[in-house]
This record gives structure tokens, sequence and C-alpha cells, in this order.
């Protein structure tokens, strides 16, 4: 296993540096002057325009502005913001509200997913399974925004079961109906996805070898033909766990959730360069870590994974 983890961690190191770099590359070369942008339509002297651009590096090479950004980052530093904030602070003041809602959201993917999936490919062809089948596709289509709006208008403002938008009423109940709304999308090929490939494994002959040898049909489902189906479905949610934590702009912005995705576009707009480059590291290392941890749970779920 130790093996196995140390291929893994030298396969995600050049990832890290080719998206960071693509990142800087991408936000840098934008054209504009985001020093003149921080103004606005006054100008600003030639020489207050040049110590701006020297203390942000930008009257560099791309390549060596990159590397002046590494030398910080193995430092822990994630930057200054062109108003000299430090980035790992604007960082600190908003992670907790997307960690909030990215982990509320993926636990309802995972367990209502998996449930719906496992109780509709148990009853094929039955009421449930269809059940299941069109209430997944309808989740899936239907936009993400139309879903929160409703979600305020029905569940918040006419039943008044949850707040509407803020924080203020704390975890669990301020994030439970914008976490419902960010699950209902990958609950729904959770489900899909737990349905198919236990149908798949039940057909499997050594699901037929064990209900021969008399095993109880609940062991057989869970110790064997679920264990082996959930291969894909882990794929699906360590992926989707990264794309939580890494912000959801939509939904943020319908409940008013103070987030890293609001951060990230409102810093866009502003052309905020350090901002965006520090944030969006942060991101990539959490995809990292989750794919990481994907790779990990193949290694427990089929143990001839680890010698491949």
């Amino acid at each position: 296993m130790g093996r196995y983890l140390a291929r893994r961690l030298l396969t995600a190191l050049p990832v890290l540096l080719a998206t960071t770099f693509l990142i800087h590359t991408l936000v840098f070369v934008l054209p504009g002057d985001p020093i003149q942008g921080l103004a606005g339509d006054r100008p600003l002297p030639a020489s207050v325009l040049a110590e701006l651009r020297h203390r942000y590096h930008l009257d560099q090479p791309l390549v060596v502005q990159y590397a002046d950004y590494l030398r910080g980052l193995l430092h822990g530093d994630l930057g200054r913001t062109f108003t000299g904030e430090p980035v790992a602070a604007t960082l600190a003041d908003r992670w907790p509200v997307t960690l909030r809602l990215g982990l509320t959201a993926w636990f309802l993917e995972a367990a209502v997913g998996t449930a719906l999936g496992v109780w509709a490919g148990l009853r094929r062809g039955h009421w449930a399974d269809r059940a299941v089948l069109g209430g997944t596709t309808v989740v899936i289509a239907v936009p993400v925004y139309i879903l929160g709006y409703l979600a305020q208008l029905v569940l918040g403002v006419r039943l008044g079961w949850f707040p509407v938008s803020g924080t203020e009423a704390g975890w669990p109940t301020a994030y439970l109906l914008p976490g419902l709304v960010l699950a209902c999308f990958g609950a729904g090929y959770v489900a899909r996805l737990t349905r198919t490939a236990l149908l798949e494994h039940l057909r499997a002959d050594y699901v037929r070898t064990a209900t021969a040898k008399g095993l109880p049909r609940r062991r057989v489902v869970v110790a064997h033909a679920l264990r082996n189906s959930l291969l894909p479905v882990v794929t699906f949610l360590g992926v989707e766990l990264g794309s939580l934590l890494s912000g959801a702009v939509v939904t943020e912005y319908i409940f008013n959730l103070p987030g890293i995705g609001q951060e990230v576009f409102q810093a866009i707009q502003l052309r905020e360069g350090p901002t965006v480059v520090g944030v969006t590291t942060v991101l990539v290392l959490v995809f990292c870590l989750a794919n990481l941890a994907v790779d990990l749970l193949y290694g427990l779920l089929d143990p001839r994974l680890r010698h491949d």
C-alpha cells in the first residue's frame, strides 16, 4: 500500500504544476492593465504604475512570475491581492462556507443516490425502478438555477421549512436547502450508476454461486454484488467532491452564501489575478487529494488494483 500511495503522489505532482502554470498564464496574459483598473477612470502617475507593477512582479517575464509564485507557495504564501490583503486571509474567510455547503451536498448525494440506486436495482421493472429513472432524469435535466429558485419559493417562502438565504441560522439549518439543490444533479447520476452496476453484478457467476451455496440474500447483495458495484460510484463521488469543494457559483449566488465560488467570480470581474491564481491553486490541490482518495479506495475495494 505504501508503494501504491507513493506512485499516486508522484503522478499528482506534475498535474498540480502543469495546472497551476496554465491558470497563472491564462490569468496574467489577458489584455488590459489590472493596476490601472484599480484606479478606475482616474489616470495614475507613471511612477506609481511602475512601483505597483514591480511590487507584484508584473514587469517581469511570465516564467519568472510563475517561479516567484512557486517559491512563495513552498513557504505557504499564496500571494497578496492588489489591495495588499493576503490571499490566504481571503481564503480563510470564505472557505468554511464552501466547505460546509460542499460536504452537506456530497453526503446527500452519496446517501440518497446510493440508496435510490440499490432500491431501483433490486426492483428492476417495477414501479419503484421506473419512478427512480424518471425522477433522476428530471433532476439531471433541470438547470440548477431553476431548482434553486423553486426550492426557495416552495420550501423556504411558502412552507417555511428552511431559511431562504444567508448563513445566520448556522450549520446545518442554513445549508440544508442549498445543499439539497446542489446535490440533486449528482444524486441522480449516483442513483443511475449504482443501479446499472448492481444489475450487472447481480447477473454475474459469482453471485449465482453465492446464492446456490445458500447465503442469505442480504449478504449476497451487500457483501458481494454491492461492494463490486461501488467502483464506478466511488470514481464519480471522488471527482464530485473536488468539484463541490471548489465552490458552486450559481448556488452560492442564489442563496447569498459568501463562499469560494462567489469570491472567484468577483475576482475575475475585478481582474484580481493573485486572488484567482491563489484560490485556484488550493482548489486544484483539493481535486488532486480527492482523486488520490479515490485511488486509495479503489485499492481497498479491489486489492488487485494495488499491484497494477
